[in-house]
């Protein structure tokens, strides 16, 4: 099936609304703004999902303006998720509330740089051919992004706290999509990271 038009078609949810303790615990330093390369990690991570779909929107937590405007730069749309520090899923369920017209999603973490606009587009492929949820597998492992079909909507907007949506990854078939990419494994949750 062809990219439908940008409404309607697959839709990249960028969750870029967390804390970063992990990071700096202090919350001084926004892991999402360090320097990589000739960008920022969140700006690599919104450059990859722009790359392969139509549509991205950006989830961020109040009062962060600065990412908001580098992403909105970029060309995603931005949403504030009011309740952001209630965890990742309040981050996931307010961003699609923003695209339930879409044919399905792909979620992606802003704190995974790495990831290839390739393997983006296999996962929205694997949903646009019927897949209901499409995994990335690097090596026999399971990374990030997600993409997910229009049958799981119910159960993704009821999600709460902070596992995001790995309970119905875990509890429900999902199409694995081996790909060559390390970057599916590797997000920045601390300094060295960006090393």
């Amino acid at each position: 099936m062809a990219h439908a038009g940008a409404r309607g078609g697959m839709t990249g949810i960028l969750l870029a609304a967390g804390r970063g303790t992990r990071f700096d615990p202090s919350g001084v330093r926004n892991k999402l703004l360090e320097p990589l390369g000739d960008s920022t990690v969140v700006a690599a991570s919104a450059r990859n999902l722009l790359a392969a779909l139509p549509r991205v929107l950006a989830v961020v937590k109040p009062g962060d303006t600065e990412t908001a405007s580098a992403l909105r730069g970029l060309g995603c749309e931005i949403i504030i998720c009011e309740n952001a520090a209630c965890g990742m899923a309040t981050s996931l369920v307010t961003g699609l509330h923003h695209a339930q017209d879409a044919l399905g999603w792909v979620v992606a973490l802003g704190d995974m740089p790495h990831v290839r606009p390739g393997t983006i587009s296999a996962l929205a492929r694997e949903v646009e051919e019927g897949a209901d949820i499409a995994v990335p597998m690097y090596h026999g492992q399971r990374g990030n992004p997600v993409a997910f079909g229009r049958r799981h909507l119910p159960l993704l907007l009821a999600l709460e706290g902070d596992q995001g949506a790995r309970s119905i990854v875990k509890n429900y078939p999902n199409k694995e999509v081996a790909v060559d990419d390390p970057g599916i494994m590797q997000d920045i949750d601390t300094p060295s990271d960006l090393k």
